[in-house]
């Protein structure tokens, strides 16, 4: 790994939606040079920042490290480069690897086919210098590479990673169709939650929006309760620093005097977010309560409503009749409140019977989603700013 320079290009991946909620979190972790893309984020940084934004960033999928840059339009340069580059200097023959391939190419039409001429360079290179060579393992590798072509440009990145960053190992039981916790917490941050004052989610399911909520209240690390990254297989690994900048974020942990409370009105999802806050060590932090949000009234001032109602595409639901109800709750029980809500019917809100006052286009895995900002005034909008 020695190749690596002391300062290097990171490609923070994310949602289509919060490239610009990435960017915020990458300048106050420190990065340099920072350029916005769709769906990520590049900026340049060193060793510590990399270990230290792979712990710290809520709204990263995957930090990759490119390598190696080239272009070919022909199988045959495709091929020499790879054998002429030294994976020796980023992967040991001990060690097992997995290729993923993203093309968009009219020169390389298949995915899968010029993956394999990859992994086969890799092997004929090692055999050639070695004797022998690494395997392939695709569910758990030592090393992960990455290659990306767009039209005649190859670019072949590291996983510094491992695992995706979503998966905070605190989620032990899964409700319906549960969100992600990296476009959880990129919802929170578009709603503006910060860690002052109260938070509601009245459709909770297995509570991942309010483990998120809490913390960013608390300024918790997201990936606290993570054993293993994919850096820590890298020959340069340097556990003393890794374990100065943990502790460090660590030392960040603050207190928060609100209130973070969940409703639902199933059973089973109730169960399964309580076995999830107590997994992440959070059940000082959070309440949840066996609650039909349609009737209930606000009992916190001030407090953020955001929730991720079910979808038709996941449960069975009147969607008219749904959105509706929640136009009237909101309407009713929680005058003076800003309200938030995700969903995949891009037109909810002419269900709902309010007009949202932002709606910012998201997707949720591969499903184009709206998040909707409602303004729920008592009176006119003009005499009751003040109020809230």
């Amino acid at each position: 790994m020695s190749f690596i320079p002391d300062t290097f290009k990171i490609q923070a991946k994310t949602f289509y939606g919060l490239e610009e909620v990435l960017t915020q979190e990458l300048k106050q972790l420190g990065a340099s040079k920072i350029n916005v893309k769709n769906r990520a984020v590049e900026c340049y940084g060193d060793l510590g920042f990399l270990y230290k934004a792979n712990y710290s960033l809520r709204t990263a999928l995957k930090l990759l490290v490119p390598i190696h840059y080239f272009k070919a339009r022909n199988e045959k340069i495709f091929e020499q480069e790879l054998l002429n580059f030294p994976w020796e200097n980023y992967l040991l023959n001990s060690q097992t690897f997995s290729i993923t391939p993203t093309v968009h190419s009219d020169y390389f039409t298949h995915s899968q086919y010029i993956m394999l001429k990859m992994k086969d360079a890799i092997a004929d290179r090692f055999r050639k210098k070695f004797g022998k060579r690494p395997d392939v393992e695709t569910n758990d590798p030592d090393i992960k590479f990455h290659l990306h072509i767009s039209d005649d440009e190859v670019t072949i990145s590291l996983d510094s990673s491992g695992e995706p960053l979503f998966k905070r190992e605190y989620r032990n039981a899964n409700f319906e169709a549960p969100i992600n916790e990296v476009l959880a917490a990129g919802l929170l941050n578009l709603a503006g939650w910060e860690g002052k004052g109260n938070f509601l989610d009245p459709m909770c399911g297995s509570g991942t929006l309010l483990i998120e909520a809490a913390m960013i209240a608390l300024n918790v690390p997201p990936q606290i309760l993570r054993k293993k990254f994919g850096f820590m297989n890298w020959k340069n690994f340097d556990p003393e620093l890794f374990t100065k900048i943990k502790e460090t974020r660590i030392n960040k942990i603050r207190k928060f005097d609100g209130r973070i409370v969940g409703y639902d009105i199933s059973q089973k999802a109730l169960q399964d977010a309580k076995i999830n806050i107590e997994t992440a060590d959070l059940s000082d932090f959070i309440e949840i309560k066996n609650q039909d949000f349609f009737n209930s009234q606000k009992n916190m001032l001030p407090v953020l409503l955001v929730f991720n109602p079910p979808y038709n595409e996941r449960l069975s639901i009147d969607e008219e009749e749904f959105y509706k109800k929640i136009g009237d709750t909101l309407k009713s029980g929680y005058k003076n409140t800003l309200a938030w809500f995700i969903t995949s019917d891009v037109e909810a809100y002419k269900k709902v019977g309010l007009r949202p006052s932002r709606k910012i286009k998201l997707f949720n895995g591969k499903l184009e989603c709206r998040f909707f900002q409602y303004d729920i005034y008592e009176g006119s909008k003009k005499t009751n700013k003040e109020r809230r």
